[in-house]
């Protein structure tokens, strides 16, 4: 892929930037790949988005800001990227302009008309320092902009010059958030209870962490951050206390599992698992599998119409080498299917946990975290009432954790 970059300056597939679309460049010159249908593409520019690219660029050098600009493309009736583009962006608001959707554009360099590769590399990360054997995750890091490929020659009409686009880094650099991850966010020393589960009611999007005086709150940063230019009704500052929240709602956690609940919840427990169905990964490693199947049978025709040999030989290879890594997925996730546990198995495991109230109101800070995150806690907070719904949802397979749902309860902190 470095040297299809570096070379060609292919295109390598992704959605392509805000400012282009794609544009289909003929066959793809890979027999086989040719053979299935595919062909290759390449970035053109679009018609409605690449004037807004040279725009930014342009009222950037001259001085602007970046939430000067977002609010310039908002109050001018300009879809920000995720409401141009809606069917990719289900997850996302697509309200107004934001600071980090203008400082996207600003540092990718696409828009000088040359393919870039290997901006960031996937590293994989320890579930468990002090479990190896649960495995590891993958992690998106910025790579430094010197291990970045480059193509050597233009390969899509550019938006943007050079020199423009290396006076927005200089500026960019000036302020301490240049291009290719040289702005390293500082590892925070404090704990933080309800890290990424306090959400506000009036944006929906996550409260960020703050200590202040020694007491850890929750923020959200939503009118520092999005253009407020049309009309977004959203409260200037939206704080929460934590240590107002924890006490009530450990105390209602608890509450399912006093002697007069106990029993409700174990059945709600019982009846919320998942049925033995097979798991997301193994169906699309099936799913792999008969469409190799299905290549086989064209492969093995197109040999019999008079094809050349060595040409579908190699065909056959490929396609039976994906198969066999499809079968060998699908046995690896078919044997680590979840079992649904026993009311005997249920009950025995919540008795166990014993007096839960004293242990997360002892626990260690880090260690009650885990707790909710493993839960799958939900807290919203709604600023103008001083309310924070709580919900509990364990519909998905955690760890060797059993499913409990709808759990709510409203608390004022």
């Amino acid at each position: 892929m470095a040297a299809q970059t570096l070379l060609e300056g292919r295109y390598l597939g992704g959605r392509p930037p805000y400012g282009y679309t794609l544009r289909d460049l003929g066959p793809h010159p890979n027999p086989a790949k040719a053979a299935d249908g595919k062909r290759l593409k390449g970035l053109t520019p679009d018609e409605q988005t690449a004037p807004i690219v040279r725009q930014i660029f342009t009222e950037f050098v001259s001085g602007i800001g970046l939430f000067a600009i977002a609010e310039g493309l908002t109050s001018n009736h300009v879809p920000c990227p995720s409401a141009h583009d809606r069917a990719r962006n289900r997850h996302r608001s697509g309200i107004a302009w934001s600071k980090s959707a203008v400082r996207v554009i600003l540092t990718n360099p696409r828009y000088t008309g040359r393919q870039v590769w290997n901006k960031q590399r996937t590293d994989e990360v320890l579930l468990d320092v002090d479990d190896v054997a649960m495995g590891h995750t993958g992690v998106m890091r910025w790579n430094a902009r010197d291990k970045w490929v480059v193509s050597k020659e233009i390969t899509h009409e550019p938006l943007i010059a050079d020199a423009t686009f290396e006076q927005a880094q200089a500026i960019l650099q000036r302020r301490g958030r240049g291009v290719g991850g040289q702005h390293v966010r500082q590892r925070t020393r404090n704990p933080y209870v309800f890290r990424g589960l306090i959400y506000c009611a009036a944006c929906d999007r996550r409260m960020q962490g703050q200590y202040s005086h020694g007491d850890a709150y929750y923020r959200c940063r939503f009118p520092q951050e999005y253009a407020l230019a049309n009309q977004v009704h959203h409260p200037s500052n939206v704080y929460l206390r934590e240590d107002t929240l924890t006490d009530p709602l450990d105390t209602w956690l608890a509450s399912a599992f006093t002697p007069h609940h106990i029993e409700q919840t174990i059945t709600a427990m019982t009846d919320a698992q998942p049925p033995n169905q097979p798991p997301p990964l193994a169906a699309a490693a099936q799913t792999i599998i008969t469409e190799c199947d299905a290549k086989l049978e064209r492969y093995r025709a197109a040999l019999d119409a008079g094809a050349d040999p060595a040409v579908v030989t190699e065909w056959i290879s490929q396609t039976q080498a994906e198969r066999a890594r499809a079968e060998a997925d699908l046995h690896t996730h078919s044997s680590n299917r979840p079992r649904r546990m026993s009311r005997t198995e249920i009950k025995d495991l919540v008795q166990a946990l014993g007096d839960i109230v004293t242990v997360l109101r002892d626990a260690d800070p880090t260690d009650k975290a885990e707790v909710y995150q493993q839960l799958g806690l939900r807290l919203t907070y709604q600023p103008e009432t001083q309310t924070v719904r709580a919900a509990v949802d364990l519909s998905a397979h955690r760890g060797a954790m059993v499913c409990v749902r709808g759990a709510t309860s409203t608390r004022n902190p």
